[in-house]
């Protein structure tokens, strides 16, 4: 599977990306919104997991834009996150206006978990895919 990681420390990327290499996918990496866009365009992920604090465009605004595009709407989208999922005040609109198949607070997702919910992710929207 082709997946888009949108991870503003680089550090964290890193790390995240060998897991995601090693469970089988090829990860393409941006830093902010606006390249995450560009790599979208450019790459066509088959599914995208976001930090939502972002540099200048945080991750809900990137999501807006995201789904705003026709070909991108049924791409399976994991937010993967530091904000406590206790002040995701809007947590309702990832799902239903957002399309957030799975939100996951990073302390307490380990990397096993993070590659488990992507493989839950993409078995769920390979049925949609086929049709």
């Amino acid at each position: 599977m082709h997946l888009l990681l949108i991870e503003p420390d680089l550090l964290l990327a890193k790390i995240y990306m060998a897991a995601l290499k090693r469970a089988g996918h090829t990860v393409k990496h941006a830093v902010s919104a606006q390249q995450a866009v560009h790599l979208a365009d450019k790459h066509a992920p088959d599914a995208v997991i976001v930090e939502l604090q972002l540099p200048r465009h945080n991750g809900v605004e990137f999501l807006y834009e995201f789904r705003s595009y026709s070909e991108w709407l049924q791409v399976p989208i994991v937010v993967h996150t530091a904000v406590p999922l206790s002040e995701l005040a809007g947590a309702a609109t990832l799902h239903a206006e957002l399309g957030v198949q799975r939100v996951l607070y990073k302390p307490a997702t380990s990397l096993e978990q993070l590659c488990t919910v992507i493989q839950q992710v993409a078995a769920a929207a390979a049925p949609a895919a086929v049709s």
